[in-house]
């Protein structure tokens, strides 16, 4: 069977997950995906449009402050998502945290009828945010945020613990207090994320295929 291209109206439905480092947002997204198999749904992740910064000595890149919008390429993942809400394929760039550079990989996303964006300054640019159908803000206490990211940079991305820890202090916390956490009040629905919770997936879930199949 075919897949479907974009919703009844011909226009896909665009979502955005967002929230601090470590608030669970790529796990709402994959819960979402779990909980509503038949939802024709493609993620579309914030963190593959770094800059790339393949021109700066390592030493260099390990200085740059990745939790500013200006470490964020804001104006192609505007592109991308006018493209995908045209119902238009994109190729999506692929970054490696460990080099801090965008290798040759691209990935070609169809526009299907629901795109996800995943990303802590979802909603920070206006071009951006006003190309939202629904959006979510996913509340967690900070102390909960910072152990979910050192858990996964130390496993998954090869950092140490204390640079972790220093670049938390350094820049995470405040990038989000003056970036992130303001976007809050712009956010459709607020979930509390700091235990699992299957019926806040639910709801979610839900909410998006009442209006997948209004549109």
């Amino acid at each position: 069977m075919q897949k479907p291209s974009a919703t009844a109206s011909g226009k896909p439905l665009l979502v955005a997950v967002t929230g601090g480092s470590g608030s669970g947002k790529s796990t709402i997204v994959r819960k979402v995906c779990e909980h509503s198999p038949d939802l024709p749904i493609a993620i579309l992740q914030q963190d593959h449009y770094y800059r790339d910064l393949s021109h700066l000595k390592p030493a260099e890149r390990d200085a740059i402050n990745f939790d500013h919008p200006g470490s964020l390429d804001m104006a192609l993942i505007q592109t991308h998502l006018e493209s995908l809400a045209r119902g238009v394929a994109i190729d999506r760039p692929t970054y490696d945290f460990a080099t801090h550079t965008r290798t040759k990989e691209v990935v070609r996303m169809e526009a299907l009828p629901i795109i996800m964006f995943d990303g802590i300054l979802a909603l920070h640019d206006p071009g951006i945010r006003r190309l939202f159908d629904v959006s979510v803000f996913v509340d967690v206490p900070d102390d909960v945020r910072f152990i979910r990211r050192l858990r996964r940079d130390v496993r998954e991305r090869g950092r140490s613990v204390e640079g972790v820890i220093e670049q938390y202090l350094g820049s995470v916390k405040p990038m989000h207090d003056e970036f992130v956490a303001p976007t809050r009040r712009m956010a459709d629905l607020v979930i509390s994320w700091e235990r699992w919770n299957d019926r806040s997936i639910a709801m979610l879930a839900n909410a998006m295929r009442e209006l997948y199949e209004k549109s």
